[in-house]
């Protein structure tokens, strides 16, 4: 893994302080965070929490070669990629890419495109916990799938 790049997976609440200090540089007129949260209403059915779990190496892996195709397709300075595992409630920052770039144009197309193609390809999965006690789990990959889990979420 390059020095420009961070991948973390955790357990504990993310860090956005330390992912934008992981990106600061002095070539980079721009640093981005996107920071993906916790919504209250999905679909219009209200969600009470979400569970997140990875298959962890693959999902380091797959994390460090898209924060490297980043940098190959884009002049990015430094890329931080936090994603949380385990359960979040609501308004919680399950996702933070942190990024630097020389202008913003380029930084918003690179981080528009990690977040897009982090839900795509990386092995973490997401389970909705609706506030009726029915959960889903929620992965672009699993569309073929029975998603509802009928039994009431503890």
């Amino acid at each position: 893994m390059s020095h420009n790049v961070e991948i973390e997976l955790t357990k504990t609440t993310i860090d956005t302080t330390r992912a934008l200090e992981a990106v600061a540089t002095e070539r980079a007129g721009a640093v981005l965070l996107f920071l993906g949260t916790t919504r209250k209403v999905t679909a219009g059915r209200e969600t009470a929490s979400l569970d997140y779990t990875a298959y962890e190496p693959m999902a380091r892996a797959q994390m460090e070669k898209l924060a490297a195709e980043a940098m190959a397709r884009w002049p990015i300075e430094h890329v931080a990629i936090t994603h949380r595992i385990g359960h979040l409630e609501v308004g919680e920052v399950s996702v933070a890419i942190a990024l630097s770039a020389p202008h913003r144009a380029e930084g918003f197309s690179a981080g528009q495109w990690l977040i897009d193609t982090l839900k795509e390809r990386v092995p973490i999965w997401k389970r909705e916990n609706w506030a009726d006690g029915q959960s889903e789990w929620v992965h672009p990959g699993l569309t073929d799938l029975p998603r509802t889990d009928q039994q009431r979420v503890e």
